[in-house]
């Protein structure tokens, strides 16, 4: 068990975060990377314990042609910036996670800059791919070599070459030692040599423990990436499609086939192929404009947290940001956010609750990241499996339709379960568990014993580095259940009391009864529901119960 497969990832683009220039003059340095600082502690609370951010080295425009792999983009700042911010995410518990773009450079990176001079005389001649002195270009250097993407901005390495390799390696090693960072996504990695890669997996295995290596590849079977000779993870494009196509279309038989497809690619071995989950980063449309249904955020977040494969969040999008590529450009998609507007947008949006309660779930629950995957029921619009690790099953359920839904699936061998989005309590009958999923939501069932011992508890105070920031604290009074269920965002949220006494000092009894008296103001009490408030005899799943009451 290594911490990258426990990590839920938040994804950062720097340059436009910050607001960066979208070109880069060289002649001077601006301090925007410790625009960032700030934010780590909220990232914190919303149950991210790692970072992706890049890319971040001296390039000429987007980032991706870079012109120096040793030096923090001058719009960003300095090397010593980066070296803080990395630190104070070390300090709340943060991995950190750097662009790696070894696939190919910019035009004014040191040795391409050599050719230009020196022409067939320079000694880097052969670090780039099929260069070809009696050729030309549209910037009329007089030679021609390979490119990637149809782009001559960007200069492709030739990845065969040892000088290359054992440059590559030494950046690696640099970018370790200089900044302590715990992994590289690889940029393109699914045109990369595979020698290549085997490379830089024994530079990863040497400069530090648990050091990750995860590649881009858009299609594929990922276990010519992911093994113990290459990667370690790679991005999980197949997923992402599948996650917002299959609401789109209500049809979840193709999230339920995609996911099918690629357990046995596994082997059916959820430990084998730890893939990088996300529903929208720095070059795909934002997900909540690609969703026709805005509700469907819900459901797709759930899978998102509870599906084989670890969870990433981009930027903005926990609170529902919208974006779009207009134009064959990618500026809509990487906007600025500055921390007021960050304050803002996570204290009045209802998206926030909910990936902090889906943080919190699945970082406390370990069979939603090494449980073996079972689907239990399957409609076009409705569709449940299980997560089974270490004796006990957590059953997810989700509900694309406008319509509530009953499901009655096999319980497995716990006898109740607690509904941690919901805040139901579920007791089974014959070994089957009947619940209703809410329309446009989901809920994620947990056995009552492992709920009561894991779940709701108070968090750990949070500990802060001493810096020239202070940072403005935020609590989340209320259960992601309020807000699944309202189809308005709650403003002036208040912790109600009875006799002036908090719901968490409460007793089971006192408890209860305030379950039931709020019950009675919606309506006449049943015998069944008496009944299944006084079997519930476990304080935290109480607490939840009471609070999702309006």
């Amino acid at each position: 068990m290594s911490w990258y497969s426990e990590a839920i990832f938040y994804h950062i683009y720097p340059l436009g975060m910050t607001g960066a220039p979208k070109i880069n003059s060289y002649d001077m340095i601006q301090h925007r990377l410790n625009k960032l600082l700030p934010f780590i502690v909220h990232i914190k609370k919303m149950g991210f314990n790692a970072i992706y951010i890049g890319p971040l080295f001296e390039s000429v425009g987007h980032g991706y042609e870079t012109t120096d792999y040793k030096k923090l983009d001058s719009r960003l700042g300095t090397n010593d910036d980066l070296k803080s911010f990395v630190s104070e995410c070390h300090n709340n518990g943060i991995r950190v996670v750097l662009d790696g773009v070894f696939n190919h450079t910019g035009r004014d990176f040191f040795a391409f800059k050599d050719i230009k001079h020196y022409r067939e005389k320079s000694k880097y001649k052969n670090w780039y791919c099929n260069v070809d002195f009696n050729g030309n270009n549209e910037y009329g250097d007089g030679f021609s070599y390979d490119n990637w993407g149809g782009y001559n901005l960007l200069v492709k390495l030739n990845q065969h070459n040892d000088e290359v390799r054992n440059y590559i390696c030494d950046v690696i090693r640099f970018w370790v030692q200089e900044f302590d960072i715990d992994g590289i996504r690889l940029d393109a990695a699914d045109v990369l040599d595979f020698g290549y890669m085997r490379k830089l997996r024994s530079i990863a295995n040497e400069v530090k423990s648990e050091f990750w290596l995860m590649g881009e590849v858009i299609h594929g079977d990922y276990n010519r990436w992911v093994n113990s000779d290459i990667l370690h993870s790679v991005t999980n494009y197949h997923l992402h499609k599948a996650l917002y196509s299959a609401h789109n279309d209500h049809n979840y038989f193709e999230i339920a086939h995609t996911v099918k497809r690629l357990y046995e690619m596994s082997g059916c071995n959820p430990m084998k192929l730890h893939l990088y989950n996300f529903v929208d980063n720095h070059d795909v449309d934002r997900i909540y404009t690609k969703l026709i249904n805005k509700k469907h955020f819900v459901p797709v977040h759930i899978l998102l947290y509870t599906l084989p494969g670890i969870p990433a969040i981009y930027y903005g999008s926990e609170y529902g940001i919208e974006g779009i590529k207009e134009h064959g450009s990618d500026e809509g998609l990487r906007p600025e956010i500055t921390y007021d507007q960050y304050l803002k947008n996570i204290k009045e949006n209802e998206f926030v609750l909910l990936i902090s309660q889906l943080g919190k779930i699945r970082s406390e629950n370990k069979a939603l990241t090494y449980g073996d995957y079972k689907e239990l029921f399957l409609t076009n619009c409705h569709y449940a499996f299980s997560r089974t690790f270490d004796g006990y099953s957590i059953i997810v359920a989700v509900n694309n339709s406008d319509d509530d839904y009953v499901m009655n699936l096999p319980a497995g061998i716990a006898n109740d379960y607690i509904g941690a989005i919901s805040g139901n309590h579920y007791i089974c009958n014959d070994g089957y568990v009947s619940f209703v999923v809410k329309s446009n939501s989901g809920d994620i069932l947990i056995p009552s014993k492992q709920f009561d011992s894991c779940m709701y508890s108070e968090p750990e105070p949070y500990e802060q580095s001493q810096d020239t920031f202070n940072y403005e604290n935020y609590e989340f009074d209320t259960q992601v259940s309020d807000l699944i269920c309202n189809k308005e965002v709650l403003n002036n949220i208040e912790v109600r009391t009875v006799k002036n006494i908090p719901y968490e000092e409460m007793s089971i009894e006192e408890l209860q009864q305030e379950i039931l008296e709020r019950m009675s103001r919606n309506g006449p009490v049943t015998d069944q529901m008496r009944k299944d408030v006084y079997e519930n005899v476990y304080h935290n799943s109480l607490l939840t119960w009471v609070k999702s009451f309006k």
